[in-house]
């Protein structure tokens, strides 16, 4: 764990995390659901799976993308769209789309949290307000874990995506706090830290792999922590007096 240099004057008030890869590993999960749907496009849209590989969609997602930028606040939206780029090459019936829209995501939400984070929910939770802000399309009630946070906002319903600093200031300001007085948790350099950090929050990086990315990057998280329990010691050193 990397600790910030020195406390923060302000104790803070909220506590705002990233979910994919920072409340659950979602590559697993992606990969589940997308072997998922390619066998649901198999039955009911053959020439879309004889015609493009699980691989061949992902590359072809990821080119709208880089093409596209503002995908990143929809990231769903993204997969439809590439989904009915598909179907059109293919000859299939556009219609069946939102079916298969629907059977990734269903399997898109069988995540399993990682073994610290719901008792460092709770310990938290009893101190500090909580929030999250995604770009992805996690649903919390879904999950089932919709009752440890006040407030939840999902790029995709804000219309911004992270790292633009408007969606972290709208996230404090539904939970009543003061940018300085919160700080927010993610696992990606770029959208989370640099955003938070942007809007004026402190910003702790979740590093479960043990990267140092960070420095290659020049970033300045203000914790490095790999887990929950570093987590929670950084944030007992910031509540106390």
């Amino acid at each position: 764990m990397s600790l910030a240099p020195v406390k923060s004057a302000v104790p803070p008030k909220a506590i705002l995390f990233d979910l994919d890869d920072t409340l659950w590993p979602i590559a697993p999960v992606i990969a589940a659901a997308e072997t998922l749907l390619h066998d649901w496009l198999a039955t009911h849209a053959p020439k879309v799976a004889q015609q493009f590989s699980i691989e061949l969609l992902r590359q072809h997602r990821l080119a709208m993308l880089n093409e596209q930028p503002h995908f990143h606040g929809n990231l769903i939206e993204l997969r439809r769209a590439g989904l009915l780029a598909a179907f059109e090459a293919a000859g299939e019936d556009a219609a069946l789309v939102d079916g298969a829209i629907a059977q990734f995501l269903a399997a898109r939400h069988r995540v399993q949290p990682y073994d610290d984070v719901l008792p460092g929910l709770a310990w938290m939770g009893q101190r500090m307000l909580l929030g999250s802000i995604s770009n992805g399309n996690a649903d919390l009630e879904i999950i089932g874990l919709a009752q440890h946070f006040k407030v939840s906002i999902a790029a995709s319903d804000f219309g911004v995506a992270k790292p633009d600093a408007s969606i972290f200031l709208a996230a404090c300001a539904a939970l009543g706090v003061a940018p300085h007085e919160a700080v927010y948790v993610g696992d990606d350099l770029y959208f989370d830290v640099t955003g938070a950090q942007g809007a004026g929050m402190r910003a702790v990086w979740m590093n479960r792999k043990g990267s140092d990315a960070h420095l290659a990057a020049g970033v300045r998280p203000d914790a490095i922590c790999a887990n929950f329990d570093e987590l929670l010691l950084w944030l007992q050193g910031q509540l106390e007096d």
